[in-house]
């Protein structure tokens, strides 16, 4: 784990931080909050030459590294309790074939930042939270629960057992997001760079849907549609909910 954000919230999140390493070049005070999430951790922080750190983390360390055991994954009940023990309708986010780190890490940041009550993730497909999305999410994988499960089709038939509805999103839809329900429990399904969410999860659905599209360029990037359509749910609770 690098990156002094990352690092903290690495901390805060009470993740287990085997050795925490900063630059002995660099002023202590230009790492006062790692030392103080440090402290209140009874972690021990190491001052090390600057070549050690780019050893273990390349040269995008920001002067502190983290060695963390690895990131503990959650079951899809874990992320129902949350939802019930904060008296709210579940919004989970789902991933179906997303590769790329950077939309995995963004879309795990727009997750948290929302208020969802986890991510799911499955074994095959797609990618894990690996170093870089940690580093993109910017901490938030540490805060977000995340479910990996081995099969997302039949996670997707647990959720709508337990009364959530799970919601695809899909370019080529005909029903667009806005005439959909999503203040009630919800699951938001992302696809993948350039497939898409697969054949089966389509069929496993409540509801397909799309975001409106007017340009010439085939489809939005995974994480910008991910972002859409979790912040219309945030949008459509927010108005329900005022007087």
């Amino acid at each position: 784990m690098f990156g002094r954000r990352a690092v903290i919230e690495a901390l805060r999140a009470e993740r287990t931080v085997n050795r925490l390493w900063v630059d002995e070049s660099t002023p202590a005070a230009a790492f006062a909050a790692v030392f103080e999430a440090a402290n209140a951790r009874g972690i021990h922080v190491e001052r090390v030459p600057r070549s050690k750190l780019e050893a273990q983390a390349g040269a995008h360390h920001q002067g502190v590294v983290a060695l963390c055991a690895p990131i503990a994954y959650v079951d899809i009940e874990t992320l129902l309790a949350r939802a019930a023990a904060r008296g709210e309708p579940p919004l989970l986010l789902l991933l179906d074939g997303v590769q790329d780190p950077q939309n995995i890490g963004s879309l795990i940041r727009t997750a948290e930042v929302a208020g969802a009550h986890g991510l799911v993730l499955p074994e095959r497909r797609t990618g894990a939270v690996t170093a870089a999305v940690v580093r993109t999410a910017a901490g938030a994988a540490l805060v977000l629960p995340i479910a990996r499960v081995k099969n997302l089709a039949q996670a997707a038939l647990r959720l709508q057992e337990a009364g959530v509805q799970v919601v695809v999103a899909h370019p080529a839809a005909e029903e667009l997001v806005y005439s959909v329900d999503l203040c009630g429990p919800t699951a938001i399904v992302v696809g993948g760079e350039g497939q898409g969410v697969s054949d089966l999860m389509r069929r496993r659905a409540d509801y397909v849907v799309a975001l409106p599209q007017s340009g010439s360029i085939g489809s939005l990037n995974a994480a910008v549609a991910g972002a859409l359509m979790v912040y219309e749910a945030v949008r459509q609770r927010v108005a329900k909910a005022r007087p």
